[in-house]
């Protein structure tokens, strides 16, 4: 992934170090569980990169007087654009028969900016969670960091020879880099903690890390460095701190932030105790022969493992330890042809490095290929999509009643301030309240349509990833107490205490919250005796309003996207059952035996909604012909709106407050 040094000032400690990268990538997109942090292999690269490009530079402006920028830049095209091409070209070609149309109009889009080095700035624009379950379907994303370097590629030769241009001296240079890599570390670390995808992917965010590889390439004079006495400890030292964040660093901590710290350090230290002259430290270990063939193939490996291990994933989701064998040796293939046949021949062609002009033209015309390629593959899945398709796709898209009349009635976040969105009669003969997170929000569908042949007033009170049960929450996006939901919730208390209504739904994503056999989050889910008190505590502040309250249990969990997987079915001429998801995997029934006689206990009314979406065995996919969840566990509204009549008699059919309704 970064600059190879020639063979003169070779290392193979270098070429292990890059080895042990791609296998921490590699093992966490593969699933094994045993290295949670694997990812920040990525960090790994963007160090070494770092230290090969500013010590290549440095050495060229030493001889020179100045950096040649356009042949940096061409040899840069030869090494990376080739190979990349193949994977992207590949890649959409594959996904034609596994993707469906929709998705393929989606991801090609990925592809047009993965071909220009630009989707990590497309990825922002979607705030993209990379570590989201949903994200797993995106065959592209793992170009992000491909785009992070390249961009780092374009400006950090120009930086270093505008600062040696100063003339600062060797001293003055290493400060003013110390100075950007404080400046773009502060700014990471904050951004982590206010948005963490513009931390995550946007490159002057991730500055530092390549800034820290730079810096130690300066750090020792080299004779010096060659001689400390501590080099071996420091480097060992350094692969320590390497093996710490692959073990203890999980997706659940936030990232990048101060955490990165931990792999960018190590890398640091190994890099500087491989000059050491001693053999002591960990360069015999980096420096063997498996690792070395790895390490050449270290980008090969990085651009063909993802999608391999996508397509695999939605050819079969669940995948055993036998088949990731075999999409690793898949992998593996891949690398090797595309190393041998794509990316060395052009990379080391002579006509190429003959002329800057050849190199350059080269870049653009691969570039042009690639985004040619990305918008002709959209325009073919545009052609494909037919009636069926086009309709689970509205179907998905379609938004709730909330959501239809203000997307504002869904409260992001960020946002504290409650917003009341009303539907129905201006003067209603009874007014209800649903109150909740998004899962409240898919039933003011149907409830809207209930208010409007009643001549009621239904008034929402919604907050994505929210709970309306009186608990604190993690918030997984933000990556750190949700006080926002806590906030939001006293002040709804409050305005339905005023509005006094006659009843107060509520409707939650009970198994996100708390801890349960069938839908694991994360660790920050609590004791379903808490979520118990914590929906008592929320019955009892409404009850004292003088309002009846009725608890809607949570629908089923599916385990794959429905939208995607039936649109897949569709297009590859399978039934759509093939996404129905067993009863025993989809319903979960602790939870709901607490809440149940949680709801008993303070006479609340406790409705049981799981018979809509499911049968004694199975809860399908489609029903009646309509989509019924647009992802794993949101309903279409197309399927919510046709739930009016029975939601209605479940929930208003008797009129006793505390019953128990199937």
């Amino acid at each position: 992934m970064s600059l190879q040094a020639a063979s003169a000032s070779f290392r193979p400690d270098i070429e292990g170090l890059r080895a042990l990268a791609v296998s921490g990538v590699v093992a966490f997109h593969f699933g094994m569980t045993d290295l949670p942090g694997g990812f920040v292999g990525v960090d790994i690269f963007f160090v070494i990169s770092g230290f090969l490009i500013t010590r290549h530079l440095q050495q060229e402006i030493a001889r020179s007087g100045t950096v040649d920028l356009w042949r940096f830049y061409a040899r840069r095209a030869r090494r990376l654009l080739p190979a990349a091409l193949f994977v992207i070209l590949t890649t959409l070609i594959f996904g034609y028969f596994i993707l469906s149309p929709s998705e393929q109009q989606f991801y090609s889009k990925g592809s047009l900016f993965a071909s220009a080095y630009m989707i990590n700035l497309w990825l922002i624009r979607w705030a993209v969670d990379y570590f989201a379950s949903d994200a797993s379907n995106n065959p592209f994303i793992h170009f992000w960091s491909l785009s992070v370097e390249e961009q780092f590629y374009l400006v950090w030769p120009a930086l270093l020879l505008v600062l040696a241009r100063l003339r600062p001296g060797k001293a003055g240079l290493f400060l003013l880099l110390g100075v950007v890599a404080a400046v773009s570390f502060a700014f990471c670390w904050h951004m982590t903690a206010v948005s963490q995808p513009w931390a995550f992917y946007f490159s002057p965010l991730r500055a530092w890390e390549f800034a820290f590889g730079g810096l130690a390439s300066m750090a020792l004079p080299q004779e010096w460095a060659r001689r400390f006495r501590f080099s071996p400890a420091l480097g060992w030292l350094g692969l320590l701190l390497i093996a710490t964040a692959y073990l203890t660093v999980t997706e659940e901590i936030p990232f990048p932030g101060s955490i990165a710290l931990v792999p960018v350090l190590g890398t640091v230290m190994v890099l500087l105790s491989g000059a050491h002259e001693s053999r002591a430290g960990p360069k015999s270990v980096l420096a063997f022969q498996p690792l070395q063939k790895i390490g050449k193939l270290s980008y090969s490996l990085y651009l063909w493992h993802w999608p391999v291990i996508v397509y695999a994933g939605i050819l079969k989701p669940e995948l055993t330890i036998i088949d990731r064998l075999l999409c690793l040796a898949a992998t593996l293939l891949l690398s090797l042809f595309s190393y041998h046949f794509v990316e060395n021949p052009v990379r080391h062609n002579g006509w190429l490095a003959a002329r800057t002009g050849r190199s350059l033209g080269l870049a653009a015309l691969l570039t042009a290929a690639g985004t040619t390629l990305a918008y002709g593959s959209a325009a073919l899945a545009g052609y494909s999509l037919d009636g069926e398709q086009r309709l689970i796709q509205e179907s998905a898209e379609r938004k709730s009643a909330a959501r239809e009349l203000d997307s504002a009635c869904v409260l992001e976040r960020e946002a504290v301030e409650p917003k009341a969105c009303r539907f129905g009669a201006a003067h209603p003969k009874k007014t209800i309240v649903l109150f909740g997170d998004s899962h409240a929000d898919h039933w003011s569908t149907p409830l809207k349509k209930i208010a409007e042949e009643n001549g009621w007033r239904l008034v929402t009170y919604l907050k994505s990833s929210c709970p309306a049960a009186d608990v604190s929450t993690w918030n997984g996006v933000l990556m750190r107490n949700y006080d926002e939901c806590d906030q939001w919730k006293r002040l709804v208390f409050g305005e339905i205490a005023a509005l006094k209504p006659d009843v107060v739904i509520l409707a939650q994503y009970s198994s996100s919250y708390v801890r349960n056999a069938i839908n694991h989050i994360s660790s920050h889910q609590m004791d379903v005796r808490d979520w118990a008190r914590g929906l008592e505590r929320s019955v009892a502040r409404l009850e004292r309003a003088g309002s009846d309250v009725v608890l809607l249990r949570d629908v089923p969990v599916h385990k794959s996207y429905l939208d995607k997987c039936v649109a897949r079915a569709l297009w590859q001429e399978r039934s759509p059952s093939v996404c129905d998801t067993p009863r025993s995997e989809a319903v979960e029934e602790t939870i709901p035996a607490a809440e149940r006689k949680a709801a008993v206990a303070m006479r609340a009314s406790y409705v049981d909604v799981v018979d809509l979406f499911c049968d004694r065995t199975t809860c399908p996919a489609v029903i009646d012909g309509k989509l019924t969840f647009r992802d794993r566990h949101h309903i279409a509204t197309p399927y919510a709106e046709s739930l009016a009549p029975s939601l209605e008699r479940a929930v208003f059919g008797e009129t006793r407050v505390g019953a128990v309704r199937p």
